[in-house]
């Protein structure tokens, strides 16, 4: 997991985790030693080696800081771990959701990743590259700087679907809400598996108390809840760790029912491998 850095999205309400009063809120970020008026999540992106390709799966938010200044930071972190962007076969793309794609291309418009193959599904592509949403008031700032993203890349793209594999060993699951061609990306290596949510959830406090409480800012928050659930479902009873986005760094972890919920049992970091 390599780091993009935080993004600031505003404080914490109802209005966001539709299913919750303020009072409940309060009342799991005060008991976590969480503050209520800053709603804040990670970008952790992910690297997968597999012996034969270099893979990426998203890319963060690149130069524009528009949820604050302190993301952008992918590609040194990469470098710092000993990766060179030049040599990232593939980019897997969860969706296209600018925390996500932006950083396919540097302020000069050149790739940051010059050799890599990129994937996305189609329906994701087409809705957020739309031209007629240009002007939508809460999308059209948006849409623009995505265009100008995925647009000159189109070449290279890929198509996802789900249920296939992207390149070997990491498959494509299907899991729409969150955007409508939203992925979960599920990662085999000898009998075992991981599955990277991407966001499917982005607060564990919160939605793994109450996973049927709508996101707002999916784009069919019902269907977001469905994938939710379907996937929780599958992880926990088949005790397959998850990898997470947005979840506090780096994101990776468990999910265990409890109750008519669940409950996020991050790994241990160990500090000798």
């Amino acid at each position: 997991m390599v780091s993009d850095g935080p993004l600031k999205l505003g404080r914490f309400s109802p209005e966001l985790f539709r299913g919750f009063t303020q009072e409940r809120i309060d009342e799991i970020l005060v008991a976590n030693f969480l503050d209520k008026d800053n709603f804040e999540v990670e970008q952790n992106a992910l690297v997968v080696n597999t012996g034969e390709k270099l893979i990426l799966i998203d890319t963060g938010m690149g130069f524009r800081k528009v949820y604050g200044p302190r993301s952008g930071r992918l590609l040194a972190n990469l470098r710092a771990a000993g990766i060179n962007p030049a040599l990232i076969d593939v980019v897997a793309l969860s969706h296209a959701h600018p925390d996500h794609v932006w950083g396919l291309v540097g302020e000069d418009g050149k790739p940051n990743f010059p050799n890599a193959q990129i994937y996305i599904t189609q329906a994701d592509l087409e809705y957020w590259t739309d031209e007629a949403k240009l002007s939508h008031p809460a999308l059209g700032p948006y849409i623009g700087p995505i265009r100008d993203t995925l647009l000159p890349l189109r070449e290279r793209i890929v198509f996802l679907k789900g249920g296939e594999d992207s390149v070997s060993g990491i498959q494509a699951l299907s899991t729409p809400g969150h955007t409508v061609g939203h992925s979960s990306f599920v990662i085999n290596s000898q009998g075992s598996s991981i599955v990277y949510l991407a966001d499917l959830a982005h607060r564990p406090l919160l939605q793994m108390e109450n996973p049927r409480a709508e996101f707002t800012r999916d784009t069919d928050p019902k269907q977001g809840v469905s994938s939710r659930l379907r996937v929780f479902d599958m992880v926990a009873s088949q005790k397959i760790p998850i990898l997470a986005y947005h979840f506090p760094w780096p994101g990776i972890g468990h999910v265990a029912k409890r109750g008519d919920g669940y409950r996020y049992v991050p790994v241990e970091m160990q500090t000798v491998l």
